[in-house]
């Protein structure tokens, strides 16, 4: 590592601000990646009746999902910093495969007005998180309650199929998922704070990945469930 390398990273307020930057362009090559592949498969019917009808390789993406994410979040600080690139892109990927069959239930015209509107939502919160002086750490057990309870609501819906619950299952969600939008943007400027000036470039690499990881989920989730407020607003 160069000297102005080395300077640079012990530089905690310089070091913020490209972390920020860093955080949001693997968020949204997390993104990109996601949609491009989505578009892809609902743009091929066949391979979109392959994954839909293949019950077995469908659920084997969901549990792909979900041991990739926590593969990333328990063992970050042991992988190296490509390992932890590639698994992220790989999430990324296999969210885009889960993600195809949102092009055959909504209309495009709906899909776009509901990713415009999340990513003004999204970085509004953002905003407010890197400007705000009050300290938004206090919020994350309440909102982590929140999850749990909404996971909880919509595992008992899937019983009762009521769709006056699941409307109000959507508006929750956006709002708990606004919240931790700015929770984990500040959580991450915090994490930079919390490293001082002993950070080499492996640890700033992986720092945004997970950075990037955090709000790719928020972001995702934040537009599934306005996607579903619009798509129902937009059926009436």
């Amino acid at each position: 590592m160069n000297e102005r390398n080395t300077s640079f990273l012990q530089n905690v307020a310089v070091r913020e601000r490209t972390i920020l930057k860093n955080v949001y362009l693997w968020m949204t090559a997390g993104l990109g990646l996601t949609a491009i592949i989505a578009f892809f498969i609902a743009s091929n019917p066949s391979l979109l009746r392959a994954i839909v009808g293949n019950t077995m390789g469908f659920f084997l993406v969901v549990i792909g999902q979900f041991a990739l994410v926590f593969y990333l979040s328990a063992r970050l600080n042991r992988m190296s910093q490509m390992s932890a690139i590639i698994a992220f892109l790989a999430y990324s990927a296999l969210n885009g495969i889960m993600l195809s069959t949102i092009f055959a239930v909504y209309a495009g015209v709906v899909i776009y007005k509901t990713f415009f509107t999340t990513a003004l939502m999204f970085g509004g919160m953002s905003l407010y998180a890197m400007t705000t002086k009050r300290d938004l750490n206090r919020m994350g057990s309440y909102l982590v309650m929140g999850l749990w309870g909404l996971i909880g609501a919509s595992l008992i819906n899937l019983f009762f199929r009521s769709s006056g619950l699941d409307y109000l299952i959507s508006f929750i969600g956006v709002g708990i998922f606004l919240g931790l939008t700015a929770y984990d943007t500040q959580k991450i400027i915090r994490m930079n704070q919390e490293y001082g000036s002993s950070i080499d470039e492996e640890a700033f690499t992986k720092l945004s990945i997970i950075g990037a990881l955090s709000l790719y989920l928020d972001f995702l989730n934040l537009f599934l469930y306005l996607l579903r407020i619009f798509g129902r607003s937009n059926n009436r």
